[in-house]
């Protein structure tokens, strides 16, 4: 199929994931990489009531808070 035909679809409103092959799709810059941060005590225990309040993890909440002041704070908006 063309771009112009696959575009047509997509501009009338019509689903166009049967034309494409998901089985190599991704999303770019969100693969995880694993870090590990030490908390104090304190700080642990504040997170995990705060997660509990907000009825998420504290990895959820950690990953939110992050990425809302590295937007917030960003110099630049290329976060790759």
């Amino acid at each position: 199929m063309k771009a112009t035909e696959f575009d047509k679809h997509f501009d009338n409103g019509e689903s166009v994931l049967p034309f494409a092959d998901m089985s190599r799709a991704e999303r770019p810059n969100l693969k995880s990489r694993r870090v590990n941060v030490d908390f104090p005590a304190w700080m642990v225990d504040a997170l995990d009531k705060e997660a509990a309040h907000l009825g998420v993890t504290r990895q959820s909440l950690v990953k939110v808070w992050i990425a809302n002041c590295l937007t917030r704070d960003a110099h630049t908006t290329d976060h790759a």
